[in-house]
């Protein structure tokens, strides 16, 4: 009898802490520091800014914050795009609007989650000067 009730005991507890126990989702932190030198080709552009973000495993969400000053005219477009480090790539996400400060958030698709965890997705600023793209910034943990 002693030996069914610690058995019960000690069941109970394992139920409580696995009831407790964190979820294996987590938040993790990203960022991109937006230069001409990284667009591909690079661009002789005084631009500069930079893109904070954090990526939620569990809902699929990106949110993101940043700003970027001394481009050739107004932004016309920002995204997130998949691509490599010195390789162009497909929009994934636009920015929208445009305009600095940036600001947003969007759930991301299996495939695009994947491309940003493994460092394959990067932030692109558009102008009329520059149509492919004026600074750009690989998005990093």
């Amino acid at each position: 009898m002693t030996l069914m009730r610690s058995s019960l005991a000690i069941l109970a507890c394992s139920a409580a802490l696995l009831a407790v126990a964190p979820a294996s989702a987590e938040v993790v932190n990203l960022k991109a520091d937006l230069k001409a030198s990284s667009e591909v080709p690079p661009t002789n552009s005084k631009g500069s800014g930079a893109v904070t973000a954090t990526y939620d495993t569990a809902s699929k969400k990106l949110s993101w914050k940043g700003s970027y000053k001394d481009l050739s005219g107004p932004a016309t477009a920002a995204h997130f795009h998949i691509g490599e480090a010195g390789k162009n790539g497909a929009v994934a996400v636009p920015l929208s609007p445009a305009t600095s400060p940036l600001e947003g958030s969007a759930t991301l698709t299996d495939a695009q989650a994947s491309a940003l965890l493994a460092g394959r997705m990067h932030v692109n600023v558009h102008t009329a000067a520059n149509k492919a793209g004026e600074i750009r910034g690989q998005v990093t943990q």
